[in-house]
């Protein structure tokens, strides 16, 4: 009798173990991923203030994110985690396991909506705040004061827009906000795109590119401004370092610039044809009237125009027109007679 005792209590032992074993394997198999192949499959929940265990598991389980809403309780309880989920919105998928988006939710690894936005080579600071004003990102007004005058942190945090002569230039962050794909939060501000496009900037000018300006025995300030030049006077890339080559040309040997750019800028507006009316307008932009470069940048350099800006070609060409005829390409000429013999031809293809 006793030794059958014994074999019965045996037996419900081992079918005690064979269950909690069982039960162990169910319960690990509960907290892995329902979909392990969907990683990126991620869907937004949100987790509302005071909610319980059992109100987040149940919002989880209903979005198809656990397998089980009694086990996402008990591993809650035996974690010690039951008040420490932080509400919000999460970015969450079929494809992390329970213990993952349980940790997500308790260390308050919040989903923020983010907003992107394009600036385009070549655009001007009021073209910039103009598309940043239609987002809904920024106060076009306050937008272009701090572009105007820079705070003093924003100064001290870029050395580099110290280069600038304030007291002719427009807008002292012209031709330094980098022309590029930005992601932000929809209340990043002002000051704070104007820091992320100032450190994208600051990105591109290496110290690669800093060594060749000491080379050049320039400044960032000065080869800015002629890439902003080079960036809306050159249409396609092959030509730019040709363009910058001809601008250090005219420099070199005291000849005004007479770039149509400078003109456009001044105006506010990019006219296909200048009359002479346009050339004479007054202005320390105007480098038809004026030697030397401009007070400053006229528009948003891309990194093939700066590049070009620091790497001119070497070329006895002193002037450029627009062929006007579909190529997007320029006229290059040695002496002032073929500039008009190209003009002429320009003329024609317009006709």
């Amino acid at each position: 009798m006793f030794r059958r005792m014994i074999i019965t209590a045996v037996v419900l032992l081992v079918l005690l173990l064979i269950t909690a074993a069982g039960l162990t394997y169910i319960y690990n198999g509960m907290l892995e991923p329902i979909d392990p192949a969907a990683v990126e499959d991620y869907q937004v929940v949100e987790i509302p203030p005071g909610a319980s265990s059992e109100i987040i598991g149940a919002i989880l389980y209903d979005n198809g994110l656990i397998q089980n809403q009694f086990v996402f309780w008990i591993y809650v309880r035996q974690s010690n985690l039951g008040q420490s989920f932080i509400a919000g919105k999460y970015s969450l998928s079929p494809g992390m396991s329970l213990p993952q988006i349980v940790n997500k939710i308790q260390s308050g690894d919040a989903y923020f909506e983010t907003t992107w936005f394009v600036i385009p080579e070549g655009f001007t600071v009021e073209e910039i705040a103009s598309i940043l004003d239609e987002k809904g990102l920024i106060d076009n007004e306050l937008f272009l004061e701090l572009a105007r005058q820079p705070s003093e942190s924003i100064l001290e945090s870029f050395p580099f827009l110290k280069e600038v002569d304030d007291h002719e230039v427009k807008y002292i962050l012209e031709g330094y906000l980098f022309p590029d794909t930005y992601e932000v939060y929809p209340d990043a501000g002002e000051e704070e795109i104007i820091r992320i496009m100032l450190s994208r900037m600051d990105q591109i000018i290496n110290e690669t590119y800093r060594q060749r300006i000491i080379e050049l025995n320039s400044t960032i300030y000065a080869v800015l401004t002629i890439a902003s030049m080079v960036e809306r006077e050159a249409r396609v890339d092959y030509e730019r370092s040709i363009v910058a080559g001809i601008f250090y040309n005219r420099l070199r040997t005291g000849m005004p610039l007479e770039s149509c750019a400078t003109i456009q800028y001044i105006l506010g507006e990019t006219k296909e044809y200048l009359t002479f009316q346009d050339l004479e307008i007054p202005s320390p932009y105007n480098t038809y009237q004026n030697g030397g470069l401009p007070p400053g940048p006229i528009a948003a350099p891309g990194e093939t125009s700066i590049t070009a800006a620091l790497y001119p070609e070497e070329t006895d060409f002193y002037y450029f027109n627009f062929k006007y005829d579909g190529s997007g390409e320029h006229y290059f000429s040695h002496t002032y007679q073929e500039h008009l013999e190209n003009i002429n031809k320009a003329e024609v293809n317009i006709r």
